[in-house]
């Protein structure tokens, strides 16, 4: 298949696929008259890359499943390579989620303060809430006040 139709079937352009290639990620082949050719192989592996780096993936660090694919091994996530990488990644997932968890705690501590210091209690109704978002925000602010949904 030629560029252009690979693009479209694994939801990309060109430009890409040529940046993959001036990466060493994609290789395509030629034909006599020098028009890229590419074949399932080539979409599988681009299919592998775009799932990794919807998984938050840097382009570089998709680089041993491609060559675990191109090795012809059934899936890209066979050989060791992938998993370290895999590996490597949770550690950082891990170490994310702590990092947001501590700003969460942050963040609540620094609300409780600022609710506690309020003179009409945590949630006062404000004419300035009506003024710059409407009705809405005074109906939603005083129906949480009231222990109601909006």
């Amino acid at each position: 298949m030629r560029i252009g139709e690979l693009a479209e079937r694994a939801g990309t352009t060109t430009r890409t696929l040529r940046y993959y290639e001036s990466r060493g990620l994609l290789a395509a082949r030629r034909t006599e008259n020098g028009h890229r050719t590419y074949d399932e192989g080539d979409l599988r592996l681009l299919r592998q890359i775009r799932t990794l780096q919807d998984f938050g993936f840097e382009l570089e660090e998709t680089r041993p499943f491609v060559d675990c694919l191109r090795a012809g091994h059934p899936a890209g996530d066979s050989c060791p390579a992938s998993i370290a990488v895999y590996r490597r990644k949770v550690a950082e997932l891990d170490g994310l989620i702590d990092q947001l968890r501590a700003v969460r705690a942050e963040v609540g501590a620094q609300l409780l303060r600022a609710e506690a210091e309020l003179p009409h209690g945590p949630e006062p109704r404000c004419e300035l809430d009506a003024e710059r978002y409407g009705d809405a925000a005074t109906t939603a602010t005083t129906a949480t006040t009231e222990g109601r949904q909006a």
